[in-house]
């Protein structure tokens, strides 16, 4: 019998084709195909050897079309095939980076998040230098039924060992309740966030955070959580899915199945999910989180991205999901905070500032109060204008 994972082919780059073939009283044997192979053979097949004997495999024959994979892709393929030819619950783990450590805000920035197939080891590794807010290890839709098995290992260990140079790592699950048993790859690692696809109802939300306090052995606080609306019930549902659970940081839209669901089709003036859009930003505006916009489908026309992106923004979108590099910075500078956003900006920290200096416990702008939640938006406002090159970091000098 054969057990395979992996990818083949002339156009495959960092990535393996793995098989395994079950001998009858022989001795494991290892077999290598690579083309630097006389650079790192060796260390290559003392990782085959090291797997084989951490989970106990013999009268085995191991082969390897190795196409550039880096090693966190190369355990992950044998450790697939080995789990598709014994079920154990031993896992192999690489060192995670010291730099995978960090956790990321429940408010944190998350304008641009870029999608990767969670079975394509190439668009993982220098996923971190495009400036996106948050990479997603894709396990749903962007990959293919039969290799969700062997995706599931890919993604655990490129949340061990990939940097994603500070960006916010957050994976999707599959729909549940399948969804759930991907949580058991993911959560025990360095994971910030998790996406819920096809979000109808609260209870999903609930059955999902519930999971990952399972797994954790506590309740926890430190993994946030995106629903995505994608159908009419989870539109008619919003709300009490924005406020299911106290980890949620975002609620996203996906504009794609959404009009499937009510029978018609996405167009470039989106007349048919303007209700949609609205009741996604309100009701995430209401649970005090983020709502995030659906992708845009076309990644040559980068004009109508930054349309659709000004459009996005205008209707109260923090942010939206990209699904090729090249959107990630049209998707940043768009959303950007324009000049009069930063004016005002600056206007309320001041007044908000000069009022605590008086003594005064209320500070007004405009006849308007001022309240905390205010001034921590302004604040990010203004940390967005420094970082984009468009406020000097001393602009209270200007004002003094």
């Amino acid at each position: 019998m054969i057990f395979t994972a992996g990818n083949r082919g002339e156009n495959v780059r960092s990535d393996c084709f793995v098989s395994l073939t079950i001998l009858q009283n022989k001795e494991n044997s290892i077999e290598l195909q690579s083309k630097v192979k006389s650079l790192y053979g060796e260390s290559i097949i003392a990782l085959c050897k090291d797997m084989l004997a951490f989970f106990g495999v013999e009268h085995v024959r191991l082969e390897i079309e190795d196409n550039g994979a880096l090693p966190f892709t190369l355990a992950a393929r044998i450790e697939a095939v080995i789990n598709k030819m014994k079920k154990t619950h031993t896992e192999y783990l690489l060192p995670v980076l010291p730099q995978n450590t960090y956790s990321t805000p429940h408010d944190a920035d998350r304008v641009s998040r870029l999608y990767l197939p969670g079975n394509n080891p190439k668009l993982m590794i220098n996923a971190g230098i495009y400036g996106c807010h948050g990479v997603i290890l894709d396990l749903e839709d962007s990959v293919a039924p039969d290799r969700k098995f062997e995706a599931r290992y890919l993604v655990r260990n490129a949340l061990r060992t990939v940097d994603f140079y500070g960006a916010e790592r957050m994976v999707r699950i599959n729909q549940l309740p399948a969804g759930l048993d991907d949580l058991y790859f993911v959560i025990p690692h360095p994971v910030n966030l998790i996406l819920i696809p096809k979000c109808e109802n609260a209870d999903q939300v609930v059955q999902t955070d519930a999971k990952i306090s399972e797994i954790l052995g506590r309740k926890h606080d430190s993994i946030h959580l995106m629903p995505i609306i994608e159908n009419a019930a989870g539109v008619m549902n919003a709300y009490p899915i924005a406020r299911a659970s106290e980890n949620i940081a975002a609620m996203a839209i996906g504009l794609e199945d959404y009009t499937a669901d009510i029978g018609t089709q996405r167009s470039t003036e989106g007349r048919e999910s303007f209700f949609a859009r609205s009741m996604v930003v309100n009701a995430a505006r209401a649970a005090g989180i983020q709502p995030i916009d659906s992708v845009f489908s076309d990644i040559d026309d980068m004009e109508a991205l930054a349309r659709y992106v000004r459009e996005s923004k205008a209707l109260g979108f923090s942010g939206i999901g990209c699904i090729h590099p090249r959107q990630v910075p049209v998707v940043n500078e768009n959303f950007l905070p324009d000049e009069a956003e930063t004016e005002k900006a600056k206007r309320i920290v001041l007044a908000y500032e000069k009022a605590e200096k008086e003594g005064s416990g209320v500070a007004t702008l405009d006849s308007k109060m001022i309240d905390p939640p205010v001034v921590k938006r302004a604040l990010r406002t203004i940390e967005r204008a420094i970082h984009a090159g468009k406020l000097h970091e001393n602009w209270r000098d200007e004002h003094a």
